[in-house]
């Protein structure tokens, strides 16, 4: 078999110039990064703002398990089967984060047959943006100890400075350090430390920004610290809030690539749904819109992180209105959650499906709790039985239900097209009346017991002293009424990752809450959630190689 490095040198990728061209684009609106890569002026949503928004699709999925269950790849595999059907369609991608891709795996564009390309340029520096966010949220990082150095005229609390630098790479040593020594000429000491630059609010405010000035405005408005007296210290105190969009310039235009089948993909901003909002940016919806009759994006992690924060937090800020909602599961997983070990997912057993397809049933329930049709895709593995995709299948129907099976790793759009029509069938005759679960008005204890009980099925929510000290010092700044965006892991539906299937009558734990004010949300933090992973015992790095010929090996 293949792998998924192979398939993607093997594709024969038409100049980005002839995809700009499928689309509408001339030379006048893309700015080249090669033969393969552009960048679209965002001239073109002022050019296009008068014409209609094609339908949105958001493709999210169950809680994700160690067995996969190929969001990315049911996204690109759906935008190759619409376009095969002669729909103008425009997928719309996250960015891959160089971190995992060097840590965990290796590579976040797609796979199989539904790749997007060229993908080894997309899991390495692509067009340089998240070095430009990284950049951008160091050069803050220097102006605070600078300010600091300089006199302090902010009287900046160097004990409660809350802005971190980043970088973009996996390095648990960076985690907590101390920064400053060697003595007067180096600055005060103090202790610091370092996330993945996926993580940062940067990150999030690319993702949210409506343009360039709207960008700058949001980097100003970050609460970077507090001072002697208690009060909140933003960035546009330090001034660098126009230097920092000059960083930025190029990085806020998204990136046009294409599918291994020539379908025009936008990938722009933002992963990480489990510590930030956790899918691409508005503007590379926005332009998918405009440019195609079908948009097709992803948000990341199970339904229950990515898929909420797209709702209620990118749609709000947006102004989207999801069309239709497509759930990814695979049998491999919902067997995961009803406690087959990884070891023995190839085996059938629909006793296990039958446990762990409450994951499924929670998640199609949560989506619907925002007023928009549903569609379930079994995205499809050799070692799936008949059977299992029979109990699949009936269960949907029993619970109202359309469900497709998705066969886009193996064979392209081609394997995407039942998926399609159930798609296209949803859009045309159910109506979405979409709305976001809770009114960002709300107290932020309101809204995040309504997110927990909702969305997640806990029975209630516990605070940490500190973590309610913070919520009361947010009111008295008047930093509470943003949405809220939770950190929780990814793996359970509950804050406790060992809680597979459908947990319930849990309490959410929440341990600290802080305001990222530029991104414009509440962060809540519940168990553990690490800003910056550590690499992993043999890390994916390990696997990979350049050949001297320029081949890329081992990025799969």
């Amino acid at each position: 078999m293949k792998s998924d490095i192979q398939i993607a040198q093997e594709a024969k990728m038409e100049p980005i110039v002839k995809i700009a061209e499928k689309i509408n684009l001339t030379e006048d609106d893309i700015e080249l990064y090669g033969k393969y890569k552009c960048k679209i002026s965002l001239d073109v949503l002022k050019k296009n703002k008068d014409k209609k928004d094609g339908k949105l699709i958001l493709v999210t999925a169950i809680n994700p398990t160690p067995a996969g269950e190929g969001k990315s790849t049911v996204t690109v595999g759906l935008g190759q089967a619409f376009c095969k059907k002669g729909k103008n369609a425009v997928i719309a991608l996250r960015e891959p984060s160089l971190g995992p891709v060097f840590g965990v795996k290796g590579g976040a564009a797609g796979g199989g047959y539904a790749q997007v390309v060229p993908m080894d340029d997309i899991n390495l520096h692509f067009t340089g943006d998240m070095h430009a966010i990284t950049s951008a949220n160091n050069l803050l990082c220097a102006a605070i100890d600078n300010h600091i150095h300089q006199g302090n005229a902010l009287r900046i609390d160097s004990r409660r400075i809350t802005f971190k630098r980043v970088m973009d790479m996996n390095d648990r040593a960076l985690r907590n350090i101390v920064v400053g020594m060697g003595g007067k000429a180096n600055g005060f000491v103090r202790e610091d430390g370092f996330m993945i630059t996926v993580a940062s609010e940067i990150m999030a405010i690319l993702c949210l920004a409506t343009s360039l000035d709207d960008l700058k405005k949001r980097m100003g408005e970050i609460v970077v610290a507090y001072d002697l007296d208690g009060n909140p210290v933003y960035a546009k105190q330090l001034e660098v809030e126009g230097a920092m969009g000059l960083l930025m310039k190029d990085a806020v235009k998204p990136n046009l690539v294409q599918t291994l089948e020539n379908t025009p993909a936008i990938i722009h901003g933002g992963p990480f749904a489990n510590i930030a909002h956790g899918c691409n940016s508005i503007l590379a919806t926005k332009m998918a819109l405009k440019l195609g009759d079908i948009a097709i994006t992803e948000a990341g992690f199970g339904a229950d992180l990515g898929a909420e924060k797209f709702l209620d937090i990118k749609c709000r800020y947006g102004g989207l209105k999801p069309n239709c909602v497509v759930v990814v599961a695979t049998i491999r997983a919902l067997k995961h959650h009803g406690g087959v070990s990884k070891e023995d997912l190839n085996t059938p057993n629909v006793e296990a499906l039958a446990k762990g397809i409450v994951n499924l049933e929670k998640q199609v329930e949560n989506i619907k709790k925002f007023n928009v049709p549903v569609v379930v895709a079994i995205n499809k593995f050799v070692s799936d039985s008949e059977e299992e995709v029979k109990y699949i299948k009936e269960f949907c129907n029993k619970i109202g239900v359309k469900v497709a099976l998705s066969d886009v790793w193996a064979k392209g759009g081609e394997g995407g097209l039942e998926l399609a029509d159930i798609v296209e069938d949803v859009m045309d005759n159910e109506e979405s009346n979409f709305a976001p679960i809770y009114s960002a008005e709300d107290t932020i204890e309101n809204k995040v017991l309504k997110i927990a009980q909702e969305i997640y099925g806990a029975k209630g929510v516990t605070y940490t002293p500190a973590a309610m000290k913070q919520i009361r010092e947010l009111e008295k700044f008047g930093l509470d009424k943003l949405p809220i965006c939770m950190a929780k892991t990814q793996y359970s539906l509950s804050d406790n990752p060992s809680l597979l299937g459908r947990p319930e009558g849990f309490n959410i734990t929440v341990k600290e809450v802080r305001v990222s004010n530029g991104a414009g949300f509440v962060v809540v933090l519940t168990g553990n959630v690490m800003t910056m992973p550590g690499l992993p015992k043999v890390p994916a790095a390990n696997k990979m190689d350049i050949l001297e010929s320029g081949e890329i090996v081992g990025l799969f």
